[in-house]
């Protein structure tokens, strides 16, 4: 645990979240940001893709299916959880379910990067389980609380919104990209979107830590409810990814990845679904929650407990 507070990601985002505390000049011009969001999420998904274009379908099978499994799971026992225990109305449950449903590319990179540092070898293809977390938590949440909403959302500018979101958009097309590329043609390549990956990550999350320090407003808004929700519904929904990633066939490596998916919250593409589908929802909440709690709390904490959890199943 020491060992991960020491690591350059999180004394990264430990800078921006006191830089943005003591509101001192470190934020990125929006250019930079949006290139750096690019950059990630297409390497993200160029590796995947590289890695996709070496393994059979059957290999595959049985962790997407477990993926699709937790994407439909997670978001409905937040969803109930968020309408009893926070007592939320039923567009801002959803909302949460939506959030806590879908992943972060951030922590998945994050995750990554971790098990880089301790030489944990993963399946290649965890990208695609990534973008397989992504879609349908968000349509559940929808189903959600279109079930007794007077006015059904549009799922036609749902689903146009979730495709052609810009972090879906670009995870898929990195994939195909690589995919077709296959590793020969992708090894130039190399050099800027695999050994460049993480001193670029660190900016980004450096950006992060300044997002979640202008969050905290909404947090202490929201009450104990979303700092408690924050904290412990990611250690649950990580054990259990964790556990299905075993069960799935999955290897050590790839189970702490896929714990770490269902433990990990969006604050790129739910927010922009659910503007779209249930206007009257406050994603400004869910996004206080994803980015300011359970981002920096994986990061410190999270990512280390996922690992000891399925090195004691494995055992």
């Amino acid at each position: 645990m020491n060992e991960n507070l020491l690591d350059p990601l999180f004394l990264f985002f430990a800078v921006g979240f006191i830089g943005g505390l003591l509101k001192a000049d470190l934020k990125l011009p929006d250019a930079v940001y949006q290139l750096l969001s690019t950059y990630l999420l297409l390497a993200i998904g160029l590796k995947g893709g590289v890695q996709l274009a070496q393994v059979s379908i059957g290999t595959i099978a049985l962790p997407a299916a477990a993926t699709l499994g937790l994407g439909v799971v997670v978001p409905v026992i937040t969803f109930f959880v968020a309408l009893s225990l926070g007592r939320l109305n039923r567009a801002d449950a959803a909302s949460l379910a939506a959030h806590y449903g879908s992943a972060s590319a951030v922590t998945f990179a994050a995750a990554l990067e971790m098990l880089r540092r301790s030489q944990t070898p993963h399946e290649g293809f965890m990208p695609v389980l990534l973008v397989l977390l992504e879609v349908p938590a968000i349509l559940v949440a929808i189903f959600l609380y279109g079930l007794k909403a007077q006015k059904r959302p549009s799922y036609g500018a749902l689903l146009h919104e979730i495709v052609l979101n810009r972090s879906v958009f670009l995870l898929v097309a990195g994939m195909v990209v690589g995919f077709l590329s296959g590793p020969d043609r992708f090894a130039p390549y190399n050099l800027l979107f695999v050994d460049a990956f993480k001193p670029v990550l660190s900016f980004f999350i450096l950006e992060m830590g300044l997002v979640a320090a202008l969050r905290l407003p909404e947090i202490r808004k929201a009450g104990k409810f979303l700092l408690g929700f924050g904290i412990l519904a990611p250690v649950l929904f990580g054990l259990l990814g964790g556990w299905i990633g075993l069960v799935s066939g999955l290897s050590e490596g790839g189970a702490v990845i896929l714990a770490t998916l269902a433990a990990s919250a969006s604050y790129i593409a739910a927010p922009a679904a659910i503007r779209v589908a249930i206007p009257e929802a406050n994603t400004g909440m869910s996004v206080a929650a994803a980015l300011g709690v359970t981002f920096p709390f994986n990061l410190a904490i999270g990512i280390p407990i996922y690992t000891a959890w399925v090195s004691w199943l494995k055992a």
